[in-house]
């Protein structure tokens, strides 16, 4: 099979995602994106890419087109993307069905789903980035694995259900995480107090956490029934209803889990 790959999109995921590619054999030969600048900046990254400034990809010598592209603009980019015969079309999102591809004009579509984060400025270790893939054709799964293994250590095929419950569950570990330190930032900074005395127990928590398991690692008085402290916290809340609220609800939901 031909391991040529064209991206549309370059946000965050194609930055990193194209250039892992094409340091793995196979080679990224276009890009389109919304913004011409963007993808130029990501065709400079890349070996033999070029600008592409139009959807219609009759002529690519490509066989997979990653959309790359903001959850809400797949459909859309999938309806006007124009592909060669045999081509294969997959999105990488970790919430969108495989049925958004479904006016493409590719009856070889699939999801080649990267879980993980991605930011312009960080650097991402690929081989550790577990790599989800759905697809309802066995061909195509077949070498959205091996394009997967050629950049990952863990490649898994998943159904849709799987796909959500793995993506909901990172929501929780790493959205709603992040909301919460942010949470605990404002009130170190209404209180005038300094955020960084919280990052070693922060850091050793999520250490822990990962470590030995969160059950075995889950502390804090409503975890050891200390009502007590339970009420002097909603105390020192009380002027903040919303906040006072969030807390009661993560401490019940606490409580009824191990008490």
């Amino acid at each position: 099979m031909s391991k040529l790959v064209t991206f549309a999109g370059s946000g965050s995921l194609a930055w990193h995602l194209a250039p892992a590619l094409d340091n793995t054999g196979y080679s990224v030969r276009e890009v389109f994106s919304r913004n011409p600048a963007s993808a130029k900046k990501l065709v400079g990254r890349l070996y033999e890419a070029e600008v592409k400034t139009s959807l219609d990809f009759s002529a690519s010598d490509s066989r997979i087109f990653i959309l790359a592209v903001a959850d809400e603009a797949i459909e859309d980019v999938a309806r006007e993307i124009i592909l060669p015969e045999d081509s294969i079309l997959v999105h990488t999102s970790g919430s969108q069905s495989l049925d958004r591809l479904g006016y493409a004009a590719s009856s070889s579509t699939g999801v080649f789903y990267p879980l993980q984060v991605f930011s312009k400025n960080r650097k991402i270790d690929f081989d550790e980035v577990p790599i989800l893939i759905e697809t309802e054709s066995k061909e195509v799964e077949h070498e959205l694995i091996k394009m997967g293994r050629a950049i990952s250590r863990q490649v898994q095929a998943v159904d849709a259900n799987s796909r959500k419950a793995i993506h909901v569950a990172s929501v929780f570990a790493t959205n709603f995480t992040n909301h919460l330190l942010g949470i605990s930032k404002e009130i170190m900074s209404n209180n005038n107090l300094d955020f960084n005395w919280l990052k070693p127990i922060i850091a050793e928590s999520l250490n822990k956490s990962l470590t030995l398991g969160p059950e075995q690692s889950q502390g804090g008085p409503a975890r050891l029934g200390n009502f007590e402290t339970l009420d002097m916290h909603m105390e020192f809340l009380k002027e903040d209803e919303q906040l006072a609220r969030l807390y009661r609800t993560l401490s019940q939901h606490i409580v009824d889990k191990y008490l």
